[in-house]
Formats: C-alpha cells, structure tokens, sequence
C-alpha cells in the first residue's frame, strides 16, 4: 500500500496563485518602468517643440508634450503619468534656462492635469469617461496652474530671473491691455492658456490613445 500525502485544493490553489502573482508583479514592474522611462523621454524629446502664441505674453510657450504622459497615465494610471512628467522635467531641468523654476511648474501643472484625468478614466473606462477625465484634468491644470503661477512661479522669477513682478506684468500688458496687475495677468492670460492647451492636448490625445493603447498594455 503507497503512502500518499495529500494537500488541500486550497493549499495547493493558494501556493501556486502567490507564485504566479509574484511573477507576474515582478514582471510588471520592469515592463512598467521601462514603458514609463520610454515615454518620458519622449515626451522629452517632443518638449523641444515649444512655440510662443501671437496672443499671449512672449515667456508662455505652448508644446504638446504633454500629451505623452497623459496617455501613460490613461494607459498605466494616473501614478505612471506623474512620474512620466517628473523625469521629463528633470531632463529639462539639463537645458533650463529660467532656473529651474519653468521645469518646477510644468511639472506641478502637468502632473496634476495628467493625474485627474488618468484618476478619472481609471475608474470610468468608456469613450464617456475619458471625454469627462479629459475635461476634469482641463479645469484642474488652469486651477493647478492658476495658484502655482501666483504664489510660486512668479515669485520665483524675481529671485532667480531678477524679474520683478511689475515687469512682467507689463510685459504681458503689451500683449493684453487689460492685465493691470498679477491677479489679471493669472485671470486673462495663464488661464485662457492653460484652457486652450487643454482643448488641443484632447483633440491630440483622443485618436492617438486607441492605437497606442495596446502597445502600453502588452507585458
């Protein structure tokens, strides 16, 4: 007569199942962290492309760079578009010419726009719900954008730039007439800014997330 040991289905399920799942989050995490270091370095790249609009001041320059991380963290979560955005900026920080403190916004603006909207989608995965991510991360960069720009980025430019705030307004006054101080200077030009660069990273991002979409998701 053999003597036989048996284990409990549980027992057994549960072993194998601790196994596969650590593989399978130990997998994860590379292909995760590489996707993560690949997107940022092209949202890098694409940064590169910035250009100034006839109708703002001259120091706000739009790029699409934006984009990239926003669909990493439509693809990934909202965790892998902040940390897409920070190692962006930090390559930035390589040719920065205003300090520092231009890199420090972008990322505090970008990381909230990417994040409400990826936070958004994650939980509502439908064309519907990346349309309302997508306009939640809208208003929460012109918000983000709104009190980083007042109480951080241009007192910032004073210290490191030597630009005093009179001067930027009345930079921007040419531009703008109505600007007259820092609260216009943030109501008429950071957030018309900020909402038209909203609008346009949809229109982008929109057709570009389904086809990209499956790249990110493969292991």
């Amino acid at each position: 007569m053999k003597n036989t040991i048996c284990l409990p289905n549980t027992a057994v399920n549960s072993t194998f199942a601790c196994c596969g799942a650590s593989q399978k989050q130990n997998a994860f995490t590379t292909g995760y962290m590489i996707k993560v270091a690949l997107l940022a370095a092209m949202a890098r790249v694409v940064m590169y492309l910035e250009f100034p609009l006839p109708m703002f001041p001259p120091f706000l320059k739009l790029d699409f760079s934006d984009v990239v991380p926003l669909i990493g963290s439509l693809a990934l979560g909202p965790a892998a578009g902040v940390l897409i955005e920070l190692l962006k900026c930090l390559l930035q920080l390589v040719n920065s010419t205003t300090g520092g403190v231009g890199s420090l916004a972008n990322f505090i603006v970008g990381a909230a726009y990417v994040a409400a909207a990826g936070a958004y989608y994650q939980r509502h995965k439908t064309k519907r719900g990346a349309m309302i991510g997508l306009a939640l991360g809208t208003v929460t960069m012109i918000l983000a954008g709104a009190v980083v720009n007042y109480f951080i980025t241009i007192p910032l430019y004073g210290i490191v730039m030597g630009w005093s705030e009179e001067m930027i307004v009345g930079m921007s006054a040419k531009m703008i007439p109505v600007i007259r101080s820092k609260e216009t200077l943030i109501l008429f030009a950071f957030c018309p800014f900020n909402l038209l660069k909203g609008i346009l990273l949809t229109a982008i991002a929109i057709p570009l997330y389904k086809p990209v979409s499956p790249l990110l998701h493969n292991k």
